[in-house]
């Protein structure tokens, strides 16, 4: 006789066999020998021949072993009367009633022991179970798997250790079911435009929606790279915190995260969307959990940091540049700086990988009396030498950087409220016929930005404006007047035409279409 087994299915056994606990036994004896003067081996031989399994047959042997359980649960009643064969027969395969009667009128009843030999033999065929003592489950067996019968007070009491009732499912500390929607939703507006290539860029000439919650100044906003959760915005402020937006649809803030002690300068996306890069005044570089808000690297740069960027290809790198001579390249698996760019400077505004990540533009604040020698310096990621610290001749400095998607180009953001174009290919030669001019930067960190098709290039202004400006003809095409304050960052959206995020000094974030 094996061991009974529980279901979670099965709620009238679970409720008798609790009742009856203490003398489980002593019943299921009784039930046997009642069981060995009533129950007849019902059409034996044809259970042993091979026509009775094929998948015709499937489901009626499923239902007779049913309804065995059955007539074996009720034997352990005292009142109760096990059914006959006949009423099976009847039921089920009314077909051959008059086989089915003349073996039973001419069968003997069998033993417990005969019984037990004659299912032995049927032990090695999988539909019919190992013995006619298992038959109580015999038919949900075959559906789910076998476990210890574990008493109905021991499983409420352990749900009840499980589920604390102060906190529900839906309300655990730290809103762990909302956050986990975070990066599995996808929003109604974007999801359209996932099944088609991203068209030509438009330009955003209406308000859709006003974001506020920041205390300080907004540094940069900047949509999430992954098309199925470019709804998501992220912002970086000077109130110590960043935040993450739903930017398309809801205006919603969808996380606060408080990593930093200080004004966070910089941040941005790594390329699988599930973690954040910022670069903070406190000193640290700290890559965050989107979903958890928990910190998976903290590095301790010594240096009040202003700008972070990500290796094109290999995310596990990133550079920190900040107040300090020094451009530091961490790898966020072993927390370690990997290299050391030494540029003999008092700070670095911006750093910008060119394509392939084979190099980089650092730019600083370096400047002398008749020209801005070492303001922007090239450098060759893997041997950290200086390639070029001639590219820009002029007496201005350059607060932020801009590669473009498909050319060989970038442009530099100046305080001589223009921005340039530069070559990125060695040696880097600044095209002195084009310039994008019409904006303020007058000494704020004013950045610039192109378009996913590389055809438009925006730029925030000191003004409060964002402007529009067409890569290839120099000529702008609209101006927002978007802000009160200074305008500092324009991020356009990847998969949505047409839209684009602001944020300005004041700390509102703006979404327009």
């Amino acid at each position: 006789m094996s061991s009974l087994v529980a279901y979670e299915d099965s709620e009238s056994e679970d409720d008798y066999l609790d009742q009856t606990e203490e003398g489980a036994s002593v019943s299921v004896q009784a039930g046997i020998r009642e069981q060995n003067q009533e129950v007849r081996m019902c059409n034996f031989s044809e259970v042993m021949s091979p026509h009775s399994f094929t998948p015709a047959h499937d489901r009626s042997v499923l239902e007779y072993h049913g309804d065995v359980s059955e007539r074996s649960s009720s034997s352990l009643h005292p009142h109760s009367q096990p059914q006959s064969c006949s009423d099976w027969e009847r039921k089920y395969r009314s077909d051959r009633a008059a086989q089915e009667k003349h073996f039973r009128d001419t069968a003997a009843p069998l033993s417990l022991p005969a019984i037990q030999e004659k299912i032995s033999l049927l032990q090695t065929i999988p539909p019919i179970p190992q013995s006619f003592s298992d038959g109580l489950n015999s038919a949900k067996r075959h559906h789910s798997g076998v476990r210890p019968y574990i008493p109905k007070r021991q499983r409420l009491a352990t749900l009840v250790e499980t589920v604390d009732p102060k906190y529900p499912a839906e309300q655990v500390p730290g809103n762990q079911t909302r956050e986990s929607q975070i990066l599995s939703d996808v929003s109604a507006r974007v999801k359209p435009h996932l099944a088609h290539k991203p068209g030509a860029a438009g330009i955003p000439r209406r308000l859709l929606m006003n974001l506020g919650g920041h205390q300080g100044p907004v540094n940069t906003v900047q949509w999430c790279p992954v098309p199925h959760l470019s709804h998501l915005l992220l912002s970086a402020s000077m109130d110590k915190t960043f935040k993450v937006w739903d930017g398309a649809e809801s205006g919603r803030c969808l996380r606060v995260y408080t990593c930093h002690s200080g004004a966070v300068r910089d941040a941005c996306w790594t390329p699988c969307g599930r973690h954040l890069l910022t670069g903070s005044f406190d000193n640290t570089a700290v890559i965050t959990d989107v979903e958890t808000g928990q910190q998976v690297v903290k590095l301790d740069n010594q240096f009040k940091v202003m700008c972070v960027v990500l290796h094109p290809s290999n995310p596990d790198v990133f550079l920190c540049g900040g107040y300090s001579s020094v451009v530091k390249a961490w790898d966020s698996r072993s927390c370690k700086v990997v290299k050391m760019y030494k540029a003999g400077i008092q700070q670095t505004l911006d750093i910008l990988f060119l394509k392939g990540g084979v190099d980089f533009i650092t730019s600083s604040d370096c400047v002398s009396r008749d020209s801005a020698d070492r303001t922007l310096i090239a450098w060759d990621y893997q041997t950290t030498a200086k390639v070029s610290n001639q590219i820009y001749q002029e007496r201005y400095t350059c607060p932020s950087l801009a590669v473009h998607p498909l050319e060989e180009s970038f442009v530099a953001q100046t305080n001589g409220d223009y921005m340039a174009v530069f070559s990125s290919q060695q040696p880097y030669r600044m095209n002195k016929r084009r310039r994008y001019e019409g904006h303020k930067v007058e000494g704020y960190a004013v950045q610039c930005e192109f378009s996913l098709d590389g055809t438009i290039l925006a730029s925030g202004s000191s003004t409060g404006s964002a402007h529009f400006y067409d890569y290839h003809s120099v000529r702008m095409l609209h101006t927002l007047h978007a802000h009160s304050q200074p305008c500092l960052c324009v991020s356009q959206h990847p998969v949505l035409p047409a839209t684009a995020a602001t944020c300005d000094w004041a700390g509102e974030i703006k979404v327009w279409h």
